[in-house]
């Protein structure tokens, strides 16, 4: 038995006990509060109003009256969650995000270049769990993780893998947002990938209209425009620029303002997403970066979205910037958006001082992308010099071809 082995053990082992302790505080906690996971029971009577043939976008549920947001091809998706009493449901949940938690961190370690050992991804899980867009996607019973795993999981296969792209388009057709990185792909020169997402994401819209007619007719003209059925947009939650240009301003509809900062935010997020991964061969940075504009430039982001922080991190571990991810991950645990009030319309009266801890996120990100806009080009090495640190190497063929 080697030397590396004996080490390995314990701190696997250690690993392991600090994973089950944590879930298990988790677990407490929302028992203690007794957590309703209110968006588990919006996707359970989205499930049971496909199985029943009831009107998909004319009910609402919980004491918040929540209605269903999404496309019809997910709503078919939930079908099996009325399979379950609602109790058994919400550990399903819990238990399945604490392991796609898990499944994201080791698939954030392989997309970064971290060694992905059991023993670091169960630490890291444990330490995962108390992100705030985690505990909060795990208190909703959200999605976020899953969809985030099918887009990092597929972005990270060689360009010439097989049926790339066709993952990204499933995730698109549950949740419209992912649907960015299909233009992502589009862009930096990967258009078989991009025409795979787009095909794969145009068979669930087919498969919602074919299954769910009605429904697809009324979601596809009228539903993906009413945003306000997903919530108020100037509450705290929202960790988007409109959120974040709403409480600044004081109003409930920042209006052209944003329409305008988003366009722009949009298009120069993926300007620099495309120069970054061809010009640069960042890839990891360009998927980062988009992720980031689709965060920023959505009506509404909830705090719950911000889950691609896990992928930001070890982007930073594994790069070096080790008091850059120190900082990054103490902002997605302090959770200073709630400690601002933020009972009934408190959210819009809140004094300059309080606006950067109302909002950190937006922040964040918009501070990253400026930052990658005005980094310079990586120095290429010159041939026979000594002391120059090769370039990251190029991960597709498009930037090959652009150098």
């Amino acid at each position: 038995m080697t030397r590396s082995r004996i080490v390995t053990r314990p701190f696997l082992l250690a690993s392991g006990v600090l994973f089950a302790g944590s879930l298990a505080a988790l677990a407490v906690l929302c028992i203690v509060q007794r957590i309703p996971m209110a968006d588990t029971l919006v996707y359970r009577a989205e499930g049971a109003a496909v199985a029943n043939g009831t009107d998909l976008y004319g009910f609402t549920v919980t004491k918040w009256n929540l209605p269903a947001t999404y496309p019809p091809f997910a709503a078919i998706l939930f079908v099996p969650t009325t399979w379950l009493p609602v109790d058994a449901l919400k550990i399903v949940f819990v238990a399945g995000n604490a392991a796609l938690l898990a499944l994201l961190v080791h698939l954030s370690c392989r997309f970064a270049r971290l060694p992905a050992r059991p023993g670091m991804v169960l630490a890291a899980t444990a330490f995962g769990l108390w992100l705030e867009p985690v505990f909060q996607t795990l208190l909703f019973g959200q999605i976020n993780l899953a969809l985030t795993c099918l887009v990092l999981w597929d972005l990270a296969r060689p360009d010439g893998a097989l049926g790339k792209g066709f993952a990204l388009g499933i995730a698109a057709g549950v949740k419209l947002t992912p649907a960015i990185f299909i233009v992502y792909l589009l862009l930096t020169g990967r258009v078989r990938a991009g025409l795979t997402a787009l095909a794969s994401f145009t068979g669930t819209v087919l498969l919602g209209a074919l299954v769910l007619p009605g429904a697809s007719v009324d979601f596809w003209t009228r539903r993906i425009f009413e945003t306000d059925r997903v919530g108020k947009p100037w509450i705290v939650d929202n960790q988007s620029l409109q959120g974040l240009l709403s409480r600044v301003l004081h109003t409930p509809e920042p209006g052209l303002l944003w329409v305008a900062l988003a366009v722009a935010t949009g298009v120069g997020g993926l300007w620099l997403a495309r120069r970054v991964a061809v010009r640069d061969g960042r890839e990891t940075w360009g998927v980062l970066i988009t992720a980031l504009t689709a965060l920023l430039v959505s009506p509404i982001s909830w705090s719950h979205h911000w889950v691609w922080c896990v992928p930001l991190l070890a982007v930073l571990v594994a790069e070096g910037y080790v008091r850059t991810a120190a900082a990054v991950g103490a902002v997605f645990t302090a959770r200073t958006l709630w400690l601002v009030p933020h009972q009934g319309d408190l959210d819009l009266q809140l004094p300059w001082w309080q606006q950067p801890l109302a909002s950190p996120y937006p922040l964040l990100a918009a501070g990253l992308l400026l930052l990658a806009a005005c980094a310079p080009a990586p120095a290429r090495p010159v041939p026979g010099q000594r002391g120059v640190r090769p370039q990251v190497p190029v991960r597709n063929e498009y930037a090959r071809r652009a150098k």
